[in-house]
């Protein structure tokens, strides 16, 4: 069994953004020389997440706009009684998740035909760190 591992730091010019990373993800899969496996890809930060969904415009707002209703930026949660203002960036990231595993067959990801990779920023403007990890034969 072979094992490939990266690391990624994103360091997003807004706070909150989404950056679709299924080109990155497929280039490391390439390096690794993995034919058959998977590949994981972690958002090491409590306030970042990684989904699979559609590379569409209209959708990705439409998911803004859903997590801003489910996890709305507002001044009091509990947790900005310790300094911080991200309270909802910890909420969103529990919506999205933080991290997918990717089936990997035939050397290539092995994605339905409008499934995308996205990482996606709550709490950004300052380094993040993002785990890719291939593991198969």
């Amino acid at each position: 069994m072979k094992a490939y591992t990266e690391y990624w730091t994103f360091h997003t010019e807004k706070r909150r953004e989404i950056v679709h990373i299924t080109d990155r993800v497929e280039e490391v899969v390439r390096k690794s020389g993995v034919k058959e496996g998977f590949v994981l890809v972690s958002a090491m930060h409590i306030t970042a997440g990684v989904y699979v969904n559609d590379l569409e415009e209209g959708l990705i707002e439409d998911i803004w706009e859903w997590l801003e209703k489910l996890a709305p930026y507002r001044p009091d949660y509990r947790h900005h009684r310790t300094g911080e203002d991200n309270g909802d960036a910890h909420l969103k990231s529990l919506l999205i998740h933080h991290q997918v595993v990717v089936p990997i067959t035939g050397g290539k990801l092995d994605l339905g035909p409008w499934q995308r990779i996205f990482y996606a920023e709550f709490d950004g403007q300052r380094p993040k760190r993002v785990l890719v990890k291939v593991i198969g034969e």
